[in-house]
């Protein structure tokens, strides 16, 4: 039986242990990550900021095997909104990067856009523009279209596109922009159920719309309370994340019941993978307990899914 009988295959990324930064005192060690994940009950994670689990292929490959995992996606933030240039100035790495998660066997490269520029550690008024000016989509699309086509041919990888929260597309009208402009053989879109609720996006209603161009879920709830104050007040992303704007389900929006059985009908066996913004952490024995609770609430969501290889709930 195929796995993408089993419904979506779940895993979680390094995010929800407090992960933003390759190498930070302030977060748990890759040690501890790689151990508790499968503590929790899952067997796919994400490979996190370049540099977290490690730089050398081969000892990560022996960590993943030791720990019976298997990586689903790297992840890499781009400019391509400057155009071509921009494209080939960042070729070598994203190049780099995607012969890296290649051989660790990944699918699959998430590319996030550049996020607002605020004052010193992402605090402070909004410094660049929000949005994008129509030149600037348009060589958006360009590059990502080339971006997406140099990865699929040269390392198999298709490119996943995060909309991001405090970024030029985050919000449902951007996002149906961006895929009128790009061409779904090289460029569809990690769905953020969280970063899409940030913008009160219906993740249901947009996979619904676009079956065939959601090719990657992120998992996350957003507190709407917390959101409304942080909106209203223009708190930043990273002060409203440190304020715990992301909880764990099922105490947020949206619910994941429907958006699984939404996605796995659009993509059979989409990877859905549980991403619960919360850097800083503070407390490192909380993500394990966190991630089980969420384990647990996935199971019950009455949707047939895939933890591991060869099994499901």
């Amino acid at each position: 039986m195929s796995t993408g009988e089993f419904g979506p295959r779940i895993g979680i990324a390094p995010d929800s242990w407090g992960v933003w930064n390759a190498v930070d005192p302030a977060q748990p060690g890759p040690e501890q990550y790689l151990r508790e994940i499968r503590e929790a009950g899952f067997q796919w994670t994400e490979l996190g900021p370049f540099g977290y689990l490690g730089a050398d292929v081969h000892a990560i490959r022996a960590k993943l095997t030791e720990h019976e995992l298997a990586v689903s996606a790297g992840t890499v933030f781009t400019g391509l909104h400057r155009g071509a240039a921009e494209l080939e100035s960042a070729w070598p790495e994203l190049a780099r990067i995607a012969e890296f998660i290649q051989a660790l066997g990944a699918e699959h490269l998430i590319v996030i856009p550049e996020m607002w520029q605020r004052g010193a550690a992402g605090l402070g008024a909004v410094e660049s523009a929000r949005t994008y000016s129509d030149d600037e989509w348009d060589a958006l699309c360009r590059t990502h279209n080339e971006l997406g086509r140099r990865l699929w041919n040269e390392f198999g990888l298709r490119q996943q596109f995060h909309s991001h929260a405090e970024s030029p597309v985050g919000s449902e009208m951007e996002i149906r922009r961006l895929l009128a402009g790009t061409d779904s053989d090289f460029m569809n879109l990690c769905l953020d159920t969280g970063h899409y609720a940030y913008y009160f996006g219906d993740s249901v209603s947009l996979i619904e719309t676009y079956p065939d161009r959601i090719g990657y879920l992120h998992l996350k709830q957003v507190n709407p309370v917390l959101l409304a104050h942080v909106l209203k007040n223009d708190v930043s992303f990273v002060e409203a994340v440190a304020d715990g704007v992301m909880v764990e389900p099922p105490h947020g929006v949206p619910g994941y019941a429907e958006i699984l059985a939404a996605a796995q009908k659009a993509n059979p066996g989409i990877f859905a993978v549980i991403e619960q913004d919360m850097y800083p952490v503070g407390d490192f024995s909380l993500p394990l307990q966190i991630a089980r609770r969420t384990h647990e609430y996935i199971a019950s969501c009455g949707v047939p899914v895939t933890f591991s290889k060869g099994s499901h709930a």
